[in-house]
Parts: C-alpha cells; sequence; structure tokens
C-alpha cells in the first residue's frame, strides 16, 4: 500500500498549536511520538488491544495507535504530558505513585489518561464504574488493585479542592 502524500497536520496539543508532517496514514500516536517528541504516550501492541497510548480527543479517550492524525485536526488533543498543571503533578499522578499503582510504568500514560477522562465527568465514581473506565487498558504489574487505589485516591482529592473555573492551560479559580 502507499504512503500517499505528506501534509502539514496541525492539532491542538495540550492547548498548543502544533505542526508536523503526517499521510494520510499517519496515526495520531505516529504524530505524537515522532512528529512532535510526547513521548509519553506508549506504543504497545499497535493495534488498539493494550491501551497504552490512551489520550483525551475532545475530552473521551481514544487509542491512538487506531485513530489518524489527520481525523484530529481541529480537536483538542490531550497527552500525559498535559495532565499536570505546569511542575505541579495531577492528584493521579500522585496517587499512583503513593499507592504503588505505577509499576514498570509502561501501562500508567495511558490508565491516567483513561482515569482523567472517568473522574471530568464523575467526581464520585464506584469501584465499578472506575474499573470499566479501565477496561480498555491493560498492565501486567500490578493486578490492578492499586491503580483502582489510586484512581479512588484521586478522586477523593479532586473533591476536597475548591471548585475551578477551567480554561484551555488548565485550571483556574
Amino acid at each position: 500500500m502507499e504512503a500517499g502524500p505528506t501534509l502539514i497536520c496541525r492539532l491542538r496539543v495540550n492547548g498548543d498549536v502544533r505542526e508536523c508532517a503526517a499521510t494520510p496514514f499517519t496515526t495520531l500516536l505516529e504524530a505524537l511520538r515522532y512528529g512532535l517528541g510526547l513521548i509519553g504516550s506508549k506504543q504497545g501492541c499497535d493495534k488498539g488491544d493494550c491501551g497504552a497510548c490512551t489520550v483525551l480527543v475532545d475530552g473521551e479517550p481514544v487509542l491512538a495507535c487506531i485513530t489518524l492524525a489527520l481525523a484530529c485536526e481541529g480537536r483538542q488533543v490531550r497527552t500525559v504530558e498535559g495532565l499536570a498543571d505546569g511542575a505541579r503533578p495531577h492528584p493521579l499522578q500522585d496517587a499512583f505513585d503513593i499507592t504503588g499503582g505505577a509499576q514498570c510504568g509502561f501501562c500508567t500514560p495511558g490508565m491516567l489518561m483513561s482515569a482523567a477522562a472517568l473522574l471530568e465527568r464523575n467526581a464520585n465514581p464506584s469501584r465499578d464504574e472506575i474499573s470499566h473506565a479501565l477496561s480498555g487498558n491493560l498492565c501486567r504489574c500490578t493486578g490492578y488493585t492499586k491503580i483502582l487505589d489510586a484512581v479512588e485516591m484521586a478522586a477523593r482529592e479532586l473533591r476536597a479542592r475548591p471548585k475551578t473555573v477551567t480554561g484551555e492551560r488548565g485550571a483556574r479559580t
């Protein structure tokens, strides 16, 4: 199969408009990792099975390895690099560290992004709702208990914070 013409792909990633070269068959994962140097999203299975490449597109988790980059032009893409608030880790990142939810770390970026999407739409998810939200993300190290504990911990932390107004570059009070 022929790769097709090389085009300029304009993506809004973590609040900034970025450009990279892409063919009609370039995946979002390839554009992020190799075109833009955002290597947080992991290249695992390349067929949508493991969830290591999960990013948010318009707030919804997508598998970047099976999503075309050009299909994401004009949409909001958020990667694990955009999860923290500057130098301050997101509560999910802290909770994964505290609970030991990040073992080898390979699945962690995808888990974090799926969990972030859940907590943005449901501030008080049940354990079953967390399990369902993370069901597309595979981990071979933890047995999932510590990951579920981390999401519950982060949810409690986020609920305890003052309400904020969210802008393109993060939250402000």
